[in-house]
C-alpha cells in the first residue's frame, strides 16, 4: 500500500513540478537571475491582450489568372518551336482566356493534337478564327478544375510568403490564416508601426532585370512616344510618395531574368557607409546571371523591383559567383525591409488591405486586469463554498484547483501557445467546471457511506464508480474543443485551446492526485475513523 502511494506521489510531483517550471518564467522580470536556469519559453499574449495590428488581405486573383495564362502561352510557344510549329503573340485577353496566332494553318492538326495531349487538364480550345495570310487565331480557356487549382495554389503561396516576411520582421507569435473569399487574416500582436507592417505585407517584390534602351528619346517618351518593344519607367527615389516620380528611363520590355532564383538578400554598406542590398543567387540563377552579363557587356542593365528602377549600371565584364547588388538612395530601414521581402520571395499576385484595425496596448492591459480580477473573485467564492460544503474535501478541491491552474499555465508556456481574452474566459470557466469531477467523486463516496460502508471501502467504490463517468463527460468536451479549434477563428481557437488543456489537467488532478490525499488520510487514521465530507 505504501509503495503504491509513493509512486503516485512521485508521478504527481514530477508532473506538477514540470508545470511549475514552465509556468514560472511568464511571471518573472526580465532581469531575474532564475531565468538563466528556467526554460526560455513564456506564455504569449494575443492581439486583444497586448495590442497590435489586425489586417485582412484580399488577393487579386484576376492578376494571378492572367499571369498563369501568359506563362502557359510562353511555355507552349517554346515547346512548339522545337517541333517547328510557330505561334505568335500568346497573351491573356482576360482572366480566363489565352489567345495566339498559328503562323501556318497547315499545322492546325499538329497544334491541336499537341494541346489535347499535353495541356488538356489546363486548357481547352474554345474558338478558332481564320485570318489573312493563311493564319489561324486560337482562343483557349481554363478548365474549371485547373482554375480552382490555380486559386488554391495562389492563396497558399501568398500565405507562405506573407508568413515568411512577418517571421523575418520579428513579430512574436503572429497569427496568419486563410479566410473565405480569397482573403487572408494577419494578426501581429505587440506591433504598433502599422504603416511599415502594411508596406512589408502588401509589397509584390517582383524583381526583374531589363536592358536600358539608351537610343530612345526621353523627351518623346515623356510625351507617350515610346519605341516599339520598350516602355517608360522611373528611377527610385527614397521617400517618394503619391504621384511623385524619379527620373524617367526607357527600358526594353523583355525581362532577361527575375528574382525567383534569389537564395539570400542582406543589407551591406558602400564606400561612404551608405546602405544597399546585396543579393546572392542559387546555382541556376548564378549561371543565368553569368551568361547574361557576358552577353550584354558594355550595355546598361536595369534592376527593377515592382516597376521601380533602383539602379541601371553598365555591365563592365562577365559577373561570376552569383552576386549582385541593388543600390539607391536608401535609408537603413528601407534597405532592411527590401532585403526581407526579397528573401521571403515575391507574391504570385498583388494583395490589397481590405481592413486594418489597431488595438492599443492600454486596452489589452485593461482586459488582463479585468480578467484576472474576475478569476480571483470567482476563485475565492468557489474556495469558500467548497470548504463550507465539503469540509476537508473542500480543502482538497481547493488544492487541486491550484494544481490545475498551474498545469494549464505550464502547458501554454511549454508549447508557446498564445493566450487571448477568450482564453482567459476559458480558464475562468474551468475554475468552476474543474470542481465537477471532484463533486461526482465526493457524492459517490457519501452515497457509499449512507449504505454503511467503511471509509476505505467507500473511497475505493467512490473513485472506481465515478472514473468512467468523469472520463466520458470530459472526452466529449475535448472533442467539442477540437472541433472549435479546427473550424473556429482566432478568438474561438484561443478558447478551445485553454478548454482542452484545462479539461485534461482537471481529470489528472481529480482522478489521480485527489486519490493520493484520500489514501494518505486513510493511512494516517485508524480503521473506523469517520471521513467527513
Amino acid at each position: 500500500m505504501k509503495n503504491n502511494i509513493l509512486w503516485r506521489i512521485i508521478v504527481a510531483a514530477i508532473v506538477i513540478g514540470i508545470g511549475a517550471i514552465y509556468a514560472l518564467p511568464s511571471f518573472l522580470a526580465e532581469d531575474n537571475a532564475l531565468r538563466n536556469v528556467l526554460p526560455d519559453k513564456e506564455i504569449n499574449l494575443g492581439l486583444d491582450l497586448q495590442g497590435g495590428i489586425n489586417l485582412t488581405l484580399g488577393v487579386d486573383m484576376e492578376t494571378s489568372y492572367k499571369n498563369s495564362l501568359n506563362q502557359l502561352g510562353e511555355q507552349i510557344r517554346s515547346e512548339l518551336r522545337d517541333d517547328e510549329v510557330l505561334i505568335l503573340r500568346p497573351r491573356a485577353i482576360n482572366k480566363e482566356k489565352l489567345q495566339f496566332v498559328l503562323l501556318k494553318s497547315s499545322q492546325k492538326q499538329k497544334l491541336e493534337d499537341y494541346i489535347n495531349k499535353y495541356y488538356n487538364k489546363q486548357l481547352k480550345i474554345t474558338r478558332v478564327e481564320d485570318l489573312k495570310k493563311d493564319q489561324l487565331r486560337y482562343t483557349l480557356a481554363y478548365t474549371s478544375s485547373y482554375k480552382e487549382k490555380i486559386k488554391d495554389m495562389t492563396i497558399d503561396q501568398v500565405l507562405k510568403v506573407v508568413r515568411n516576411r512577418i517571421n523575418q520582421f520579428g513579430v512574436n507569435q503572429p497569427d496568419i490564416r486563410k479566410l473565405q473569399n480569397d482573403r487572408i487574416q494577419v494578426q501581429l500582436p505587440g506591433l504598433e508601426n502599422a504603416k511599415r507592417a502594411i508596406e512589408l505585407v502588401k509589397r509584390t517584390a517582383l524583381l526583374e532585370l531589363q536592358l536600358v534602351n539608351d537610343e530612345a528619346d526621353l523627351e518623346k517618351a515623356r510625351d507617350g512616344v515610346v519605341p516599339p518593344g520598350s516602355e517608360l519607367a522611373y528611377m527610385y527615389e527614397s521617400g517618394a510618395q503619391g504621384d511623385k516620380k524619379g527620373e524617367p528611363i526607357v527600358l526594353k520590355k523583355r525581362t532577361l531574368m527575375t528574382g525567383e532564383h534569389i537564395s539570400d538578400a542582406n543589407v551591406a554598406y558602400g564606400r561612404y557607409n551608405n546602405p544597399y542590398v546585396s543579393l546572392t543567387f542559387d546555382p541556376i540563377g548564378a549561371r543565368k546571371f553569368e551568361r547574361l552579363t557576358g552577353k550584354y557587356q558594355g550595355k546598361r542593365m536595369a534592376i527593377v523591383l515592382d516597376d521601380k528602377v533602383y539602379s541601371a549600371p553598365t555591365i563592365q565584364e562577365k559577373i561570376r559567383g552569383g552576386k549582385a547588388s541593388i543600390t539607391g538612395q536608401f535609408k537603413l530601414q528601407e534597405a532592411r525591409d527590401l532585403a526581407i521581402v526579397l528573401r521571403a520571395g515575391s507574391l504570385p499576385a498583388p494583395v490589397e488591405i481590405l481592413q486594418e484595425r489597431s488595438v492599443g496596448a492600454s486596452l489589452g492591459k485593461l482586459s488582463i486586469q479585468q480578467g484576472v480580477r474576475s478569476m480571483v473573485v470567482g476563485g475565492i467564492l468557489i474556495l469558500l463554498f467548497t470548504i463550507i460544503y465539503y469540509g476537508i474535501g473542500g480543502v482538497i478541491v481547493d488544492t487541486l484547483l491550484g494544481f490545475n491552474l498551474l498545469l494549464i499555465l505550464g502547458v501554454l508556456a511549454g508549447f508557446g501557445a498564445t493566450l487571448t481574452l477568450p482564453g482567459i474566459a476559458g480558464i475562468i470557466l474551468l475554475i468552476g467546471t474543474a470542481v465537477d469531477a471532484s463533486v461526482l467523486i465526493f457524492e459517490r463516496i457519501r452515497e457509499e457511506f449512507r449504505r454503511g460502508m467503511s471509509a476505505r471501502k467507500a473511497v475505493d467504490e467512490g473513485f472506481s464508480k465515478s472514473t468512467l463517468t468523469i472520463v466520458d463527460a470530459n472526452v466529449t468536451t475535448i472533442i467539442a474543443a477540437i472541433i472549435l479549434y479546427q473550424f473556429g477563428t482566432g478568438p474561438i481557437r484561443g478558447f478551445a485551446v485553454t478548454l482542452a488543456i484545462g479539461i485534461v489537467a482537471s481529470m489528472f488532478t481529480a482522478i489521480f492526485v485527489s486519490r493520493i490525499f484520500f489514501d494518505l488520510w486513510l493511512q494516517r487514521n485508524k480503521p473506523g475513523t469517520a471521513l467527513k465530507l
